[in-house]
């Protein structure tokens, strides 16, 4: 099949829509169940990418989550410590520690929960059942694996009332060299961005501080490979083995890492006692639980914890986590690493990096203020490697 009817495009007033081979080839995909729609494929093919390169960057199964063309999250298999199980919603999935395909995957999702309603899922290797059922009880548009097992196609094909998007990938398959796309009736066409990603690329490390461990390495190599496929400008904070903090589509690099890293400061304290204390009620689901955590760490549309809220959520209610508690457990976090997609201009972004934990930062360098960027990271001791490579995503 070299080509595949869409219901629509981007939205539903523009029609027809297909994707399709130019060059009248096969297409390296087959549609195993649901009905894949326009955003929905440009989700898969670039979140695809995002995992095949880190399982080849870093021989790990890989996953990710995907939310309009730029990830949510990344991460690879590394076991989840049981206050991250919980602040994952998955202490409870059996199996898990067994399958390292779904603790990427729980990394992956748990990382931004809001952001990941609704994802559409890209899976490095087969999918197993245990990741399937993982899969089956969040709120997702799909996923796109190289295989998956009777197991976990069967899991996959009861969900969404048996309309779950499903999709194999040749991991074989090799685009052509150059890609091309219309805007506004005018062709486009560039190289495709076959840069590589690995340890090397992280050898000139120009602050006084050079000790970069193979953990953080390896930290910042899935910081670069997410923002790869992240819509520009971004900035990527990751941790564990997972992306943690993705700022994405921002015009300015300071509001880039403002929005990572204080979604990274919400992964953080989700982990922390007051958070996984709290006492929901046992009739509320996750997708709301998450909507309530966020309000309780980030004190948004309402204040859950105020008299005629909390009973809505709470069998009790809660002490409110103040800005005092917040900063005294993130005050305890380092190790973070920071990647950039593009130079920083100004050290603003290393301050800013530093109250979520940052200990690492990769960068292309190339900024007039270079020589200010890595004056903040020798204050506070932080290793710094400048890539000398660009990684806009449009």
């Amino acid at each position: 099949m070299n080509e595949l009817e869409l219901k629509y495009g981007c939205n539903p007033n523009q029609k027809p829509a297909r994707i399709f081979m130019a060059d009248g080839s096969d297409l390296p995909i087959t549609v195993l169940n649901g009905r894949p729609g326009y955003i929905n494929l440009l989700d898969a093919f670039n979140a695809w990418q995002l995992v095949k390169e880190l399982k080849a960057a870093l021989g790990l199964p890989a996953a990710t989550s995907f939310k309009h063309v730029s990830p949510t999250s990344a991460a690879v298999a590394l076991p989840l410590s049981p206050e991250l199980k919980k602040a994952c919603f998955v202490d409870d999935v059996p199996g898990l520690d067994e399958s390292p395909l779904a603790c990427a995957y729980a990394r992956a999702r748990g990382t931004d929960r809001l952001c990941s309603f609704g994802d559409f899922i890209a899976l490095s290797d087969e999918c197993d059942a245990v990741t399937a059922s993982l899969i089956k009880r969040e709120v997702s548009d799909g996923v796109i694996a190289p295989g998956y097992t009777d197991e976990a196609l069967a899991i996959l094909k009861t969900k969404r009332k048996g309309g779950y998007n499903v999709i194999a990938i040749d991991p074989d398959y090799v685009p052509a060299e150059k890609e091309i796309k219309q805007v506004f009736g005018v062709t486009f066409e560039q190289g495709r961005n076959n840069f590589r990603i690995d340890r090397e690329l992280l050898n000139n490390i120009v602050t006084k501080n050079k000790d970069l461990p193979d953990s953080a390495a390896r930290d910042l190599i899935v910081s670069l490979i997410t923002l790869k496929y992240t819509q520009s400008n971004s900035v990527c904070f990751a941790v564990d083995g997972q992306a943690i903090g993705v700022g994405a589509g921002q015009q300015s690099r300071i509001h880039c890492t403002r929005l990572a890293g204080g979604k990274a400061d919400t992964w953080w304290l989700r982990q922390s006692p007051k958070v996984l204390g709290l006492p929901f009620k046992p009739e509320l689901g996750r997708p709301e639980r998450d909507n309530v955590i966020d309000g309780y760490i980030n004190q948004n549309e309402e204040d859950v914890c105020a008299e005629g809220i909390w009973q809505k959520y709470f069998t009790e209610r809660p002490e409110p986590l103040t800005q005092a508690d917040k900063r005294a457990f993130l005050d305890t976090k380092t190790g973070v690493a920071l990647g950039s997609d593009a130079f920083f201009p100004f050290s603003d972004s290393i301050e800013r990096g530093r109250l979520s934990g940052v200990s690492y930062v990769a960068e292309p360098g190339g900024s007039i203020r270079d020589d200010a960027v890595i004056e903040a990271c020798d204050k506070y001791g932080m290793v710094m490697a400048f890539t000398g490579m660009r990684l806009f995503h449009h």
